[in-house]
């Protein structure tokens, strides 16, 4: 197997690429150095694939973003909207830092970013196929094979956690044929140094979301602290700046059209190699309800904490989420309906079928595979009014997710480490720990309830066949039938009874044992414990599925590279949250007939959307500048004035949020942040002519620090030379 791995990998990085597209691992760039400089890079290609060397070893991960060393003392900067809740964690109703913004002029005035916030620095990344995927029959079930791959997993994370300090995890990559062990430093002390306020950072809110011409300063900075001896620690007074091996140099040479540019960063997951059925029944069941879904979700916190600045503070960052995936989804249905991509996905399926079925030894090695992942398929989809409307909401009010995590922790406990869920491992006790307490900034119980009451007559409605008997008992729900006088009596006993609002009670549950749980009279601990067992057989179905997918897909990838490969054509493997590339050049597009989006975006654009009134209220300091035509030693001599925004085609995806855009020299030129309304079908589907993303560009970082919030201490420390 990892012979016919590495000669795989070998095949597909020496295909022709199309610029911009794909999001490759490091260890492929040297392949494609031709079509790199070509485009413009001017650094060593090979540069890009050590990971402990200039420019890689700066980019570091978030846990769901990227985020970039700037400075020798530990200053990284990200976008404004990967600090929110860091932001929302330290904001009250006297001090808003979400409307106000935040600078700390000094050291001893930077903020802890909040229970769970980490610096993950990667620092080796080593193939380990044959350790996961090596020897394992192929006859065994799905749930047998799902729990072989995962021992495997937890030996090999728990040896490399050895090394104190590290947190370490395994990826797999195109559904199962390979994978590697990433080994991170995890920095535990992150505080918040500098952010502007909404008014910049999140200039344009939901109505500019994914759309051009863009004028968003989607911009902050954070800063690591380790202990004294340079060790990562828990926050503490006595903690240091982390001293990076490398951090990125602010670029100074101006950025022009056609420019090379390059994302590095931990882009989340993308799904190009799904099957035309997986395809059609994601656009044509799950997007629309997910959609419909969070619209209504969105709308119930908006009225339930309308109002009540506490509130709104608590429930900013779930509704931010909420408008950017209800808006995500309409983009992609939109995108769907208006393409041919279903078509395009139909014709590759019956196209690689000949070709599997005009070989002996193909159709031999290939041919079940392809007519099992259909199977396999079919038989999830089958599942997805139970998965999403009970796994997914039923069990999503906070107090009864609590309860649940809670009882599963104790559960587990009774096991020896190494046999326990991941998730509630030794490893995992501080995060678990960190959300308990983060629960007390991000929760109300009249708004909690709110939804979650909705959520249950949802649940209520899916057939018949996907209910939980004991779900359905507690509350009372007979058939598809609710009795709401009677529901909002049990709702009302819940929420009043139970003591899982309050921090100390929550953290008191994490020591307890199962016959605590199980004598217990709160009510949402209640709930968990009967929920108990027939989660565990759902959780056992899953696993099943999975283990059969993780079987299946790893075969049917090998065939598509090897089609794709006979056809001269790249196979880059879909995003899955590793470090990844990608790059191409600064332009606009055509998004239909007789439009044309030029590249950037000017500083007067900001004044230009000014009404005074949110999202489009620019503040007064900024506006004066603007107006007074302030624009400094940064203004761009071919614009005119300062760049705000500007497009490049490169390929990305959520997770890349935060990602260092780098020019030709490897140094930093902006911070992606967005793509356009055309490219939000791009986790499924590339458009060469249409697909952009959007970044914010330095030179507007620098001028808003120095012009507007006087971050100029910040610049200093960044490298950027003093005004003259």
């Amino acid at each position: 197997m990892k012979r016919l791995v590495v000669l795989l990998s070998l095949l597909v990085v020496a295909l022709p690429v199309l610029a911009g597209e794909g999001m490759w691992r490091p260890g492929q760039l040297p392949e494609l150095a031709d079509h790199l400089r070509a485009t413009g890079l001017e650094i060593a290609p090979e540069r890009l694939t050590d990971l402990t060397a200039h420019p890689m070893n700066a980019v570091i991960s978030l846990g769901g973003c990227t985020a970039s060393f700037v400075s020798p003392e530990g200053l990284t900067i990200t976008n404004y909207h990967c600090a929110k809740g860091a932001i929302q964690y330290n904001s009250t109703e006297e001090r808003n830092l979400l409307e106000e913004g935040f600078l700390a002029k000094e050291r001893s005035a930077e903020l802890g970013a909040g229970p769970g916030s980490r610096v993950l620095v990667t620092v080796e990344v080593t193939d380990v196929t044959d350790e996961i995927i090596g020897g394992l029959d192929s006859g065994l079930s799905g749930a047998d094979r799902y729990r072989a791959i995962e021992a495997r997993d937890k030996a090999l994370v728990a040896r490399c956690e050895e090394d104190e300090g590290h947190r370490c995890r395994v990826r797999a990559y195109h559904g199962g044929l390979e994978y590697e062990l990433i080994k991170q430093l995890e920095i535990r002390d992150v505080r918040l140094v500098y952010a502007p306020a909404a008014m910049i950072g999140e200039y344009g809110g939901e109505i500019d979301n994914w759309m051009w011409p863009r004028h968003t300063g989607d911009y902050s900075f954070y800063r690591a602290y380790v202990g004294p001896d340079g060790k990562p620690a828990d926050p503490a007074a006595e903690n240091v700046p982390f001293r990076p091996k490398h951090f990125l140099k602010i670029a100074t040479d101006p950025l022009a059209a056609d420019d090379f540019a390059m994302v590095v960063g931990y882009p989340g997951a993308t799904n190009r190699y799904r099957l035309a059925a997986e395809v059609e029944e994601t656009f044509a069941w799950h997007y629309p309800v997910r959609k419909e879904v969070f619209e209504e979700w969105r709308g119930i916190v908006a009225d339930a904490s309308a109002g009540d600045k506490d509130l709104e503070i608590k429930y900013a960052r779930l509704i931010a989420g909420l408008d950017n995936a209800t808006k995500n989804y309409g983009g992609m249905l939109n995108g769907f309906a208006k393409g041919d991509m279903l078509e395009r996905k139909k014709q590759l399926e019956a196209e690689l079928q000949a070709w599997i079925e005009g070989d002996d030894g193909r159709r031999e090695r290939y041919l079940s595979a392809l007519e099992e992942l259909r199977a396999v398929a079919a038989e999830n989809n089958g599942l997805r009014e139970r998965a999403m409307f009970y796994e997914y909401l039923a069990r999503r009010g906070e107090l009864l997710q609590t309860a649940r995590t809670l009882y599963r922790l104790a559960r587990e406990k009774q096991k020896p480490d190494m046999e326990r869920e991941p998730g509630y491992q030794e490893r995992d006790f501080q995060r678990l720990e960190e959300r308990m307490v983060l629960i007390s900034r991000s929760y109300a119980p009249q708004v909690d309830r709110a939804f979650y009451r909705r959520f249950l007559e949802r649940y209520a409605a899916i057939p018949q066949d996907q209910h939980v008997a004991v779900f359905d008992e507690w509350f009372g729900i007979d058939g598809n039938q609710v009795d709401e006088a009677a529901l909002d009596a049990r709702l009302d006993r819940m929420y009043a009874g139970s003591g899982l609002g309050d921090e100390a009670t929550r953290l008191a549950w994490m020591e307890k044992g199962p016959a605590d749980f199980e004598a217990s009279d709160d009510p949402f601990i209640q709930l968990a414990v009967k929920m108990f067992d027939s989660d565990m057989e759902i959780e056992e179905q899953r696993k099943d599925l999975e283990g059969r997918f993780d079987e299946i897909r790893p075969r049917y990838m090998e065939a598509l590279i090897a089609f794709l490969g006979s056809r001269g054509k790249a196979v880059y493997p879909d995003a899955n949250g590793t470090l990844r590339v990608t790059y191409g050049t600064v332009q606009g597009y055509r998004p239909r007939d007789g439009v044309l989006y030029t590249p950037f975006t000017r500083l007067d654009g900001i004044a230009d959307k000014h009404n005074g009134e949110v999202p489009f209220d620019v503040p007064e300091a900024q506006l004066a500048a603007i107006r007074e035509e302030r624009t400094g030693r940064w203004a761009d001599a071919t614009l005119g004035t300062v760049p705000v925004n500007f497009l490049t085609d490169v390929d990305t995806t959520g997770g890349n949020s935060g990602s260092a855009t780098l020019g030709g020299k490897g140094e930093l030129i902006g911070l992606i942040f967005d793509g356009n309304w055309e490219s939000i079908i791009s986790d499924w589907d590339f458009l060469p002519a249409v697909t952009r993303s959007i970044h914010v560009d330095i030179r507007y970082v620098l001028w808003v620090m120095e012009e507007v919030d006087g971050a100029g201490h910040l610049l200093e420390e960044m490298g950027v030379d003093p005004p003259s």
